[in-house]
């Protein structure tokens, strides 16, 4: 009988622990399957055991099997102001700039063009694609030079959130990450595609005032 007392207690130890090795990571940032493939074997074994350790930190797991990645966010009961126990915010909330938002949305559409053509399931893209990119959206005659420092500074800072990843070795290559799709959804798309317009519309409308 106490064989089976001891045993027990060890494998609840033991399962702790597995959980444990899995919760801290995603704590600290998104889980990709293509960058350790035993812990995220871990996570779908043990995903419901996650799951109920996590709401108890007001946080939810959200997990995307067929895109290969998992990440914690604040459960939405938890920012309700009329929720009688407010849980301090574990994840924080980013304010991004205007430039940092467009080159997201950017992104973004580039990567539902990609799908779309099917073929490979990794979007490559050089930094000069980059700077064409966010060049539509920025006023005619633009210095070339501080236009590339200014996409340098963006794509550091998309990538210091985790939404592209540089290739090794290759320092102006950028691999978009497919979780960009969870924080970029059609329906924001499509609210940022509008304010585009007005933005270019505001930017012929200066460019022609400063023709005249």
């Amino acid at each position: 009988m106490m064989v089976e007392i001891v045993s027990t207690k060890l494998a609840a130890h033991d399962e702790n622990h597995d959980l444990s090795m899995i919760v801290v990571p995603l704590l600290k940032g998104v889980v990709y399957q293509d960058d350790n493939l035993s812990l995220w074997n871990s996570l779908l074994s043990l995903q419901a055991q996650v799951r109920d350790y996590v709401v108890v930190l007001g946080l939810e797991l959200m997990l995307d099997e067929a895109e290969g990645y998992a990440f914690l966010c604040s459960r939405s009961d938890s920012d309700n102001e009329d929720s009688p126990v407010k849980l301090p915010r574990l994840v924080a909330r980013r304010q991004l700039s205007f430039p940092v938002s467009l080159l997201l949305a950017l992104l973004r559409k580039k990567l539902a063009e990609f799908d779309a053509g099917g073929g490979d399931t990794r979007l490559i893209i050089s930094r000069d694609e980059v700077v064409d990119l966010m060049r539509l959206f920025l006023p005619a005659g633009s210095n070339e030079t501080r236009l590339i420092d200014q996409v340098d500074t963006h794509l550091n800072k998309v990538a210091e959130l985790g939404f592209v990843r540089r290739l090794r070795g290759q320092e102006r290559m950028f691999e978009v990450r497919r979780i960009l799709k969870a924080f970029v959804d059609a329906q924001w798309l499509s609210e940022f595609d509008q304010r585009l317009a007005l933005y270019q519309k505001q930017l012929t409308e200066s460019g022609e005032a400063t023709d005249e």
